[in-house]
């Protein structure tokens, strides 16, 4: 997959951009706050319905205008070519276009046009909390599986009718036990549907991961991961289901006094180890980076087997803290994988001038105030 044009209006700095990139390695140079991320976050948008950096859709409009419009044209293995437009407005909100025609729900277009984003910002991913490692599984588990996400959206709602019945029921328990029965039913269906698909899936991943830690650290360590839910024996979803269901009965009365859900792939924890020891607790700032670094590079490989059309990857000012080594490294990964890749860069140390000789496939842009050139 690729995207061949990109026109942006009122995008953050971008008052009016327009684009034609190159189907391979696109690398955007500029210095800091000039607009280069900006540019690949419209990319995202229009494959994640999302920005990879601001949290909110209002404080992305430029300057003092209330909206903004994103367009690109994309061409493909299983979709020959189509149109991906995303529009907003602090009226009518976010809209999503796929050839000119809305969409009923955002949540469509994921899978769509598969993305991998590396940035500084992963480096969450294994020092923070439980919520980035879940939140870095959905997103990997959704762009590969429809069915997935329409799970995972499904439990949420579930979630949240359940858990109001928790918060706004006054009366005897076992009255309220009778009223959570329907609730843990259909929760327990999809929740032990969502876990055995991260177990399926995190099984698979852990050989990418072990490739690509290996390949970028030039270490011997051992990198591996551990999937922590319900329970232990996860064969089938319907074993999931069983225990599961034990789990809510057993923990009624907790929930009844917390008057929140407890149990369920909501509170799951993906750990992460180097050998034996565990990266979150014990590991050097290097260490969590380079795992950070090969866990989405794990993702561009394993998306690349999985899919019939390569992603698109979208590395964001990653190199600063890297020595020339790793970054060849990475620049000799990525010039082999025959996806299109966009990087940007505050420097050109990390590369040369032959590295994008072949104009049919490369593209060399920079960037000031919000204004692109193509050098080559």
């Amino acid at each position: 997959m690729r995207i061949n044009r990109l026109k942006l209006t009122y995008f953050r700095n971008h008052e009016q951009t327009e684009v034609r990139f190159a189907p391979h390695l696109n690398l955007i140079t500029g210095p800091n706050g000039s607009g280069k991320t900006n540019l690949i976050d419209a990319i995202h948008y229009l494959c994640m319905s999302r920005s990879f950096v601001a949290s909110s859709d209002q404080y992305v409009a430029h300057n003092e205008q209330k909206y903004f419009m994103i367009n690109g044209d994309f061409e493909g293995e299983v979709r020959a070519s189509f149109k991906v437009g995303c529009s907003y407005s602090r009226g009518d909100g976010k809209k999503i276009f796929v050839n000119d025609s809305p969409l009923e729900r955002l949540s469509d277009l994921i899978g769509m046009v598969p993305v991998v984003v590396l940035s500084p910002e992963d480096l969450k991913l294994t020092s923070d909390g439980p919520a980035e490692r879940r939140a870095f599984l959905d997103a990997l588990i959704s762009q590969i599986s429809p069915k997935y996400l329409r799970d995972l959206l499904k439990f949420r709602k579930i979630r949240r009718q359940r858990n109001k019945l928790l918060q706004e029921y006054r009366g005897p328990l076992p009255l309220l036990q009778t009223y959570l029965e329907p609730w843990n039913i259909q929760l327990a269906e999809t929740g032990s549907a969502i876990i055995f698909k991260r177990t399926e899936v995190l099984e698979k991943f852990k050989r990418y991961l072990k490739f690509q830690y290996r390949t970028i650290s030039e270490l011997n360590l051992e990198p591996s991961l551990e999937y922590q839910t319900i329970c232990k024996e996860r064969d089938t979803p319907e074993m999931i289901q069983h225990e599961y269901l034990a789990l809510l009965e057993k923990n009624f009365e907790k929930e009844a006094e917390r008057e929140q859900t407890l149990i369920g792939p909501h509170r799951d924890e993906v750990v992460f180890f180097l050998d034996d020891m565990e990266l979150r607790k014990y590991g050097s700032q290097g260490q969590h980076r380079l795992f950070s670094m090969a866990l989405k590079m794990a993702q561009l490989f394993y998306y690349s087997d999985e899919l019939d059309d390569q992603p698109i990857m979208l590395l964001d000012d990653v190199f600063g803290n890297l020595d020339q080594h790793k970054i060849d490294i990475i620049t000799e990964t990525l010039t082999k994988h025959s996806g299109q890749t966009f990087i940007t860069s505050a420097t050109d140390r990390p590369f040369t001038e032959k590295q994008f000789s072949d104009t049919e496939k490369n593209a060399w842009f920079t960037i000031q105030n919000g204004k692109l050139t193509q050098k080559y």
